[in-house]
């Protein structure tokens, strides 16, 4: 996904009320960042995977948020996100640590049986 298309999404998130005015402010932010450090890290390698976030009706099975994070972005998301995820049976530290060493594919499935939702977080 390119940098516009990764503005554009979170500006998309804001208007929708996803996310707050503030919140989107620092994605843009941190993507601008993380931009300026590929930039400076040319010929270097570069974390191409994506943390993706999908929130699920668990009785109809029906899509409700899916997204798509680069992994240089994933700090200041997981703090947004801890918001929306009640009674953690993990620690958000954990997600980071798997994703630091090279983890792929579903790393976390939260299911919340009172807004009858399922949350699942996958690094791809």
């Amino acid at each position: 996904m390119s940098t516009s298309e990764e503005r554009l999404k979170i500006l998309n998130m804001i208007a929708e009320g996803k996310i707050s005015a503030g919140e989107g402010a620092q994605l843009l932010r941190a993507l601008r960042e993380a931009g300026r450090s590929s930039q400076r890290a040319a010929g270097g390698p570069v974390d191409t995977r994506h943390l993706r976030v999908r929130v699920i009706n668990a009785e109809t099975g029906k899509v409700k948020v899916n997204i798509s994070i680069p992994i240089s972005l994933v700090q200041v998301a997981l703090r947004m996100g801890a918001r929306f995820v009640p009674d953690l049976e993990f620690e958000f530290d954990d997600i980071m640590e798997a994703i630091r060493q090279g983890a792929r594919g579903k790393i976390v499935e939260v299911e919340d049986h009172t807004d009858g939702e399922r949350v699942e977080i996958f690094v791809e």
